[in-house]
């Protein structure tokens, strides 16, 4: 039997079990930290949402940056400097983000990722808001059913992640240029934006090698550690990482915040870059 009171669907105890109807025992600020998730995630993805669709100030063709949510730049919509690896079809309309073929990979990647699951399951689902917080739903099935069920296929999604996160290091290498617009003679350099792009990269990694997946993938399967010493190091190395797959996956969101809007900047005239060498 269910009664109904001030803290909502009453359910009695399973035997032995306490009979507890408060929602949470906890004193503390339980709330703060779902919060602060649920407004950091919301900026991210509102920032993603316009500066992808933005269509301008993505890329410094002097010093050869480009914003990270513009990789590949592979339509006709893109300006040819930007295309490292050329204009695969026609011009995007402007509800769809010139880097097409990889953002929704990534979208996909960062939407099944273990720990954002947990973020986003509590911040926006209540699901449960907090350790030791009874959540408000009433049934429960898991990631059993669509959409959810959709989540076991972020292995995928984590090798296409990884062949981007190379492109997004082939993209810092080419920041390490610079062309005269006079001459059109292009050397090394180096300025602010080098350097973030380094950042961000640096960040990116951090944050896919350090994925449940790729520990998985690494070691996840072996049976005698002591026949594959090779494998057996990655996987150590990368569980060390997976401790703090938490902070890159939020460093991230800063460094690709930080990245774009810089570069933007820089495209914009707004502000010019501070170069260092050259």
């Amino acid at each position: 039997m269910t009664t109904t009171h001030d803290s909502g669907t009453y359910r009695p105890p399973a035997p032995g079990r306490p009979d507890i109807r408060q929602r949470t025992l906890r004193t503390d600020r339980w709330w703060l930290p779902p919060l602060a998730n649920a407004l950091g995630l919301a900026t991210f993805v509102v920032y993603a949402t316009i500066r992808s669709l933005w269509g301008s100030a993505y890329y410094v063709e002097q010093y050869h940056y480009l914003s990270p949510f513009y990789s590949p730049c592979v339509s006709a919509s893109c300006i040819p400097e930007a295309s490292h690896l050329g204009q695969w079809f026609g011009e995007m309309p402007w509800f769809l983000p010139y880097a097409l073929v990889s953002l929704p990979f990534l979208l996909l990647f960062r939407l099944t990722c273990y720990y954002y699951r947990k973020s986003y399951y509590r911040a926006f689902w209540a699901s449960p808001p907090a350790c030791a917080v009874a959540e408000p739903h009433t049934t429960y099935s898991g990631e059993t059913r669509f959409p959810l069920i959709l989540q076991n296929a972020h292995r995928y999604f984590f090798y296409v992640a990884f062949l981007i996160s190379i492109l997004n290091t082939y993209d810092m290498v080419l920041g390490f240029q610079s062309t005269d617009p006079i001459t059109g003679q292009t050397s090394f350099g180096l300025g602010l934006g080098t350097l973030i792009l380094l950042i961000n990269v640096i960040g990116l990694w951090l944050y896919t090698l350090s994925c449940h997946s790729c520990r998985h993938v690494t070691g996840g399967r072996l049976k005698h550690f002591s026949k594959h010493p090779v494998r057996y190091r990655l996987w150590t190395t990368i569980s060390k990482l997976n401790t703090r797959h938490m902070l890159f996956a939020w460093l991230t969101i800063g460094t690709l915040i930080l990245t774009d809007f810089y570069v933007m900047l820089v495209a914009s005239g707004t502000i010019s870059d501070l170069r260092i060498v050259n």
